[in-house]
């Protein structure tokens, strides 16, 4: 019996470390099917091929893929959508998360959650209206080490320009952030001030030269002060949409327009205009643009592009009812003839890309006031759905809609040769979609937190089927895999500035956008205390702005660090989510 006991432990020790020293590895494949593979500018019968990386390494025609043929070492997972469209994921370039400080509004969890179930593969957060917003190093630090162990996609980040932030720039590019944004106008968070006139140049001339790119809320006041009022209303009553709309009328997007246009040709640096409403702004960055190009831009559409939105496409002015401030925005919906010249501009090609500006609120903040009503919509887990049906009604193509909604988001944000279409190299973003299918708005299936929409109960045509980030399932059939897979698209060596410990949310190779950084270690370190992420739920936290007008946070945890967190490690012994459960 002693000598079978030894025998048996013998061979379990032999085997175990046979089992360490040579680990067999499942050499899994994927490859998905359909009868309608979509392209940017084709569709076609076949499938694409995704290697055991989650990288697309084919795309193949029906007749093709018998041909196909593999090592003895490799398995194929086949996954046939059949008469479904397979789509590249989704790439939403626009989208306000508000985690930390505003997370009754959304928060990483809901939004990303919500995305996949829109088919959105990537989103990129915009610097406000978290607190702090995402206007330093610091902040950044916070927002990145919220997110990292929350998001169900791939999260990039934008960056805020603020006054006085122009120090700040060089390190949040370093770490990763696809670009800046700023405000010509109140954005409405005191946390986050609008830049003067006066301040441009500086801007301009502090990003001079970098493949980065500029985003402005194109909006100037049209009065003196940095307000608005509604002039010449004929009917003053706030709850009345007219009163709002009149109160933005498009020469504030005109005027915000032609003043960006004027530094076009001073600077070499990409400029864009997010959310266009107003129509007449197209053909003056058009101009900028051709003049640009004849000058030498080798950029991306000569590094000046515009964006619109799916509420500028789906509704006009003239809809919207009294009362009903869940359609207000900024800026605003405007009339019929607008809405029907944008739809002309997509045809033409004339926009660049089309995003969601998902921009949450809690309900106390809305009411029937128009004037005084929170503005922002909605939409993010809708947005395929939503453009698809104005699309297809128009006689457009669902490679029309990968165009708007996939590639030119990649490419503003930098992201072309890792997501926005399927090609091989580029990640297996797949979303399967049933353009034939329609479903109504309700707020049992919406998985973003405040279930406020000006799509409720509307009809829409196309539905998300199922949805992969890199070949890994994260939708199925109205049910988020309870497991978040997204990685955060950031310098985690420049941000963190540690080259230590890595964790399984974080990639083993950055994917960074294309700004002519060096390449970076692959090894990556989480802090080692808190950042201050974990703050009071509070809608309007206070306002600590410090002379340079930056955010830092003032508060503490009142928890002791070294044992909650072990930091003579650099892995936090409770995750960051599951401690918010007890907090």
């Amino acid at each position: 019996m002693s000598a079978l006991y030894i025998f048996i432990l013998a061979m379990f020790l032999v085997s175990d470390i046979s089992c360490r020293r040579f680990p067999v590895k499942n050499k899994s494949r994927q490859l998905f099917l359909s009868r309608r593979v979509v392209t940017d500018s084709r569709e076609f019968d076949g499938g694409v091929l995704v290697d055991e990386n989650g990288i697309i390494s084919g795309i193949f025609t029906r007749e093709s893929i018998d041909e196909l043929t593999f090592e003895d070492d490799y398995t194929l997972q086949v996954i046939d959508g059949g008469d479904w469209a397979l789509m590249a994921g989704v790439v939403d370039s626009h989208v306000h998360v508000n985690e930390p400080g505003r997370t009754s509004w959304e928060g990483y969890v809901t939004a990303t959650r919500a995305a996949a179930a829109g088919g959105i593969t990537t989103l990129v957060d915009m610097p406000l209206n978290s607190f702090p917003p995402t206007t330093s190093i610091e902040n950044l630090k916070v927002k990145a080490s919220t997110a990292r162990e929350e998001v169900y996609i791939d999260v990039a980040f934008w960056g805020g320009i603020i006054p006085g932030n122009e120090m700040e720039l060089q390190n949040m590019i370093e770490a990763g952030v696809i670009g800046f944004k700023g405000y010509l106008i109140d954005s409405g968070i005191t946390e986050f001030p609008n830049v003067e006139k006066d301040e441009l140049d500086n801007i301009f001339s502090t990003l001079n030269g970098s493949d980065i790119v500029i985003a402005f809320h194109t909006e100037l006041p049209i009065t003196d002060g940095n307000d608005t009022k509604c002039e010449n209303c004929e009917v003053p009553d706030p709850n009345l949409y007219s009163t709002y709309l009149a109160s933005h009328p498009p020469e504030m997007e005109l005027n915000a327009a032609s003043l960006l246009a004027s530094y076009i040709p001073k600077y070499d640096v990409h400029v864009h205009v997010v959310h266009v409403s107003a129509e007449g702004v197209i053909p003056i960055l058009e101009a900028a643009r051709e003049e640009r190009i004849k000058a030498g831009s080798k950029r991306w559409r000569g590094g000046v592009t515009a964006e619109t939105c799916h509420h500028y496409l789906t509704f006009s002015s003239e809809q919207i009812p009294p009362g009903h401030t869940e359609f207000k925005c900024s800026p605003p919906i405007r009339n019929i003839t607008n809405k029907q010249r944008l739809w002309e501009y997509i045809k033409e090609r004339r926009i660049d890309l089309i995003a969601s500006d998902h921009s949450p609120s809690i309900a106390t903040l809305k009411g029937p006031n128009f004037m005084t009503a929170w503005g922002g919509i909605a939409s993010v887990q809708f947005g395929l759905s939503l453009f698809w049906t104005e699309a297809k009604a128009r006689g457009l193509s669902l490679s029309t809609v990968s165009h708007y909604l996939s590639s030119g988001p990649a490419h503003l944000c930098g992201l072309q040769n890792k997501k926005g279409t399927l090609k091989p190299g580029l990640d297996a973003d797949i979303v399967f979609f049933d353009p034939e299918a329609s479903f109504v708005v309700t707020p049992d299936i919406i998985f973003y937190k405040n279930k406020l929409s000006p799509y409720m109960y509307r009809v829409l045509t196309g539905k998300v089927m199922k949805t992969y980030v890199r070949g890994q399932l994260v939708y199925t059939d109205g049910i988020v895999i309870d497991k978040p897979q997204g990685h955060l698209l950031i310098n985690y060596n420049a941000l963190f500035n540690t080259t230590t410990a890595t964790t399984q949310h974080e990639p083993q190779e950055p994917l960074l956008r294309n700004n002519n950084m060096l390449p970076i270690a692959t090894n990556i370190a989480v802090p080692t205390k808190s950042q201050g992420d974990l703050q009071r739920n509070d809608n309007v936290p206070p306002n600590t702005r410090n002379s340079a007008g930056l955010i830092k946070p003032q508060g503490q945890l009142l928890i002791n660090d070294n044992l909650l967190f072990d930091t003579t490690t650099s892995y936090p012994i409770m995750s960051r989510r599951l401690f918010r459960t007890y907090l």
